[in-house]
């Protein structure tokens, strides 16, 4: 169980925001939403080639205080790190969200 004195980390939580490319496609870019706190606990790293660039996929638990608003589609900044959110479901007792997300390093 998580308290909330255990938020300590600061981040941004970004949304997606879709432009029109002009050509019929469309360009994701991301838009800060908000500032929030958060626990973040490593959980693991595993080796990933994307682009044919070989990197490593860092894994991270993340904790936030309750938002109806965080899905797959969003993303957290710290600093210059960006975590992308890969699945979010609430704590048993509803007062937080439980974020799996991933920091690609290269």
């Amino acid at each position: 169980m998580t308290a909330a004195g255990e938020l300590k980390r600061r981040l941004v939580l970004d949304a997606p925001v879709d432009i029109d490319d002009g050509a019929g496609g469309v360009t994701t870019t991301y838009e800060s939403v908000t500032t929030l706190w958060a626990q973040v606990t490593p959980v693991g790293t595993s080796p990933d080639v994307s682009a044919d660039s070989l990197g490593a996929t860092q894994r991270y638990d993340i904790i936030i205080r309750q938002r109806d608003d965080v899905t797959t589609r969003h993303r957290f900044q710290d600093g210059g790190r960006i975590y992308r959110v890969l699945a979010v479901q609430e704590s048993a007792d509803r007062r937080f969200l439980e974020i799996a997300a991933e920091e690609r390093v290269d």
